[in-house]
């Protein structure tokens, strides 16, 4: 399959903020959007077709109060000089169905799926004239998309929509369904240190370990272009690599006993790190083993 042409910009959410029905991502969006975040933003207007007049598109189909949220980040772009900035939300099947709506899924250069609740948007976009007119210009065209939280957990061909953090390890307390299927062979946990989900993580990947988990701290997030992730914002990436599992009792194990592996492998990614998704390697940027430049 050919490299898709159009980058993915998936962030973490900021600190304090839900990934599933996000009561408090809402009630507190104007402090949630903050410096981090603003970061972001001006890293996608960069990356964008047409930079300052790139049409964006903030898609708030998954958040329970989407007014808000579309208007905090639309006055978030325009601050850092965007000049087109529309909020797209899309309430039903319906509308995502509509050639209004896919008018301007093909007028936009970049598209920014806000937090809510992850199901809520695959379940209202899957499937849509709306869904396949974002796939097929992030594979043939100069597009972004972009997700925050529940809009980065929902990029990926599988994503989790449900499950503790505290019992993930333990089976079937994790729930799994597709996504909106930009990135294959990935699944993207959100939120991923502050909250401990690191234990999601590991089930998402025994379960298959074809799968690379990607857990992306608060305040950070991953720029996708050419198979290539780069970390960027403050936090940490944690990717786990299941290929090298020699062991596992997993179905050997009834529901809600806990899940033993052999040999998991756990990489962590701080800022302008680079993960080649083609090579499986991780190179560390400011890595203390560079060699020293030798005199010429």
């Amino acid at each position: 399959m050919m490299k898709p042409v159009g980058k993915l910009i998936v962030i973490g959410g900021a600190v304090n903020k839900g990934s599933f029905a996000e009561t408090d991502f809402d009630q507190n969006i104007e402090k949630n959007l903050n410096f981090f975040e603003r970061g972001i933003l001006r890293k996608i207007i960069n990356e964008s077709k047409l930079k300052e007049d790139s049409v964006i598109e903030i898609v708030t189909t998954a958040s329970q109060i989407p007014q808000i949220v579309g208007t905090e980040y639309k006055k978030a772009f325009e601050f850092l000089g965007a000049k087109n900035v529309n909020i797209l939300d899309i309430h039903n099947r319906g509308e995502a169905n509509s050639d209004a709506m896919v008018a301007r899924a093909n007028a936009a250069d970049v598209v920014m799926f806000t937090g809510g609740d992850q199901l809520r948007l695959t379940s209202i976009l899957g499937g849509t004239r709306f869904h396949d007119t974002i796939l097929l210009k992030y594979q043939e065209q100069d597009f972004i998309y972009s997700g925050t939280s529940a809009g980065a957990a929902a990029a990926s061909e599988n994503m989790i929509y449900q499950g503790s953090s505290s019992e993930a390890l333990l089976k079937g307390e994790i729930k799994t369904t597709q996504g909106l299927g930009l990135i294959d062979n990935v699944i993207i946990d959100t939120h991923f240190v502050q909250r401990g989900r690191i234990g999601r993580l590991f089930q998402a990947v025994v379960n298959n370990p074809r799968t690379l988990g990607i857990g992306l701290g608060e305040d950070t997030g991953l720029f996708i272009h050419n198979d290539v992730m780069t970390a960027v914002g403050s936090g940490l990436v944690i990717l786990v690599d299941g290929r090298f599992i020699k062991d596992t009792n997993l179905t050997n194990i009834n529901l809600g006993e806990p899940i033993s592996i052999d040999n998991l492998t756990v990489h962590v990614m701080s800022m302008n790190d680079h993960y080649d998704l083609t090579t499986k390697t991780l190179t560390i940027e400011n890595s203390q083993f560079n060699p020293i430049p030798q005199d010429k």
